[in-house]
């Protein structure tokens, strides 16, 4: 993967947790950051699939993961995954101590079954 448009590697992530599950009181399972404006979301695992949303609310076609040890990246408009690409602004992951799925507290007994 190539620098590519779509992404600005100064670009900090939006937080540590995806924003409109926090609104809406909701949970993730793994988390995803916008490669142009640092935005998090929840992947397509997720109930809400908020990561998704983003990308047709903004056109904004690249995304990475934002779970520890994990550097690939995703072009929602070719449908293509990288192994790696162009270094981020840090954090590069939500932290250590954030329980996966999450966040600790609202994430239902029976998770497992709700996934896809």
């Amino acid at each position: 993967m190539s620098s590519e448009a779509g992404i600005d590697p100064s670009v900090p992530p939006s937080g540590t947790g995806c924003p409109e599950c926090d609104a809406a009181g909701g949970w993730w399972f793994h988390l995803r950051r916008c490669a142009q404006c640092g935005h998090i979301g929840c992947c397509d695992d997720s109930p809400a699939k908020h990561a998704t949303a983003h990308y047709r609310e903004t056109g904004h076609p690249f995304i990475r993961s934002f779970e520890p040890g994990e550097q690939w990246f995703w072009n929602y408009e070719t449908n293509e995954l990288f192994d790696n690409g162009p270094e981020l602004a840090a954090p590069d992951c939500h932290p250590a101590d954030q329980p996966t799925p999450g966040p600790a507290g609202r994430v239902p007994v029976n998770w497992a079954e709700t996934l896809r």
